[in-house]
């Protein structure tokens, strides 16, 4: 029987090991949504992803795209941590009652960035922190420990506090040609007879592959 890949439902998929779980399986929150074959690495609990999505209060969304790799202890910061700043003090002092809930109606429509997207082939190193609102492009690397507080092009490697640019993974003709042809969209056989392609810098056998 010839193999087509690991399957995206199993929990865990390398079978020696529990570190590393494929994260949509273990995922309850109706406004985190991750592609297929996207993993978080954690060798004390993997199965507890949600934990480091912080403030999900509200009705931002977190969404991973296909293919991602996330390491240990990565944070992804909603919009719940946001404070009012168009007043005199930050401090929301009507979430504490005993008579200051009197001024919740100052408390409401807190600053927001919108969803936090991160695309597809993402690689998010050790410990990094992404800002609410930010959007991460396909094919990005994330240095570990950065604090990613603006949005990123695709196929870059960005690391720091706040994280900046390094380098350009490929030329921009070369990310418009990944862009265009999105392997993560191919069926799951094309990527399992593709794998030695996808894994090495030849684009344009990427884009001759069958």
């Amino acid at each position: 029987m010839t193999e087509i890949g690991p399957d995206p439902n199993r929990r865990y998929p390398m079978v020696d090991q529990r570190r590393v779980c494929f994260i949509k399986n273990f995922v309850k929150s109706p406004n985190i949504v991750v592609g297929d074959y996207s993993y978080y690495d954690d060798p004390i609990n993997p199965e507890n992803f949600e934990k480091n999505v912080l403030y999900n209060y509200g009705n931002d969304r977190l969404i991973i795209g296909k293919f991602c790799a996330i390491a240990t202890n990565v944070k992804f910061i909603m919009n719940g941590a946001n404070h009012k700043l168009d007043g005199i003090s930050t401090y929301p002092f009507p979430v504490f009652g005993n008579g200051w809930e009197t001024a919740m109606n100052l408390l409401m429509e807190l600053p927001s960035k919108g969803d936090i997207v991160i695309g597809n082939d993402v690689w998010i190193g050790y410990e990094s922190v992404i800002m609410p609102g930010v959007k991460i492009g396909d094919g990005v690397v994330i240095a570990a420990k950065s604090v990613v507080v603006k949005d990123v092009p695709a196929y870059t490697i960005v690391g720091g506090n706040p994280a900046g640019l390094i380098k350009q993974r490929f030329s921009d003709a070369e990310v418009a040609q990944l862009l265009e042809i999105r392997w993560w969209d191919w069926q799951i056989d094309k990527i399992t007879r593709n794998i030695s392609v996808i894994m090495q810098g030849n684009i344009q056998s990427l884009r001759n592959a069958e």
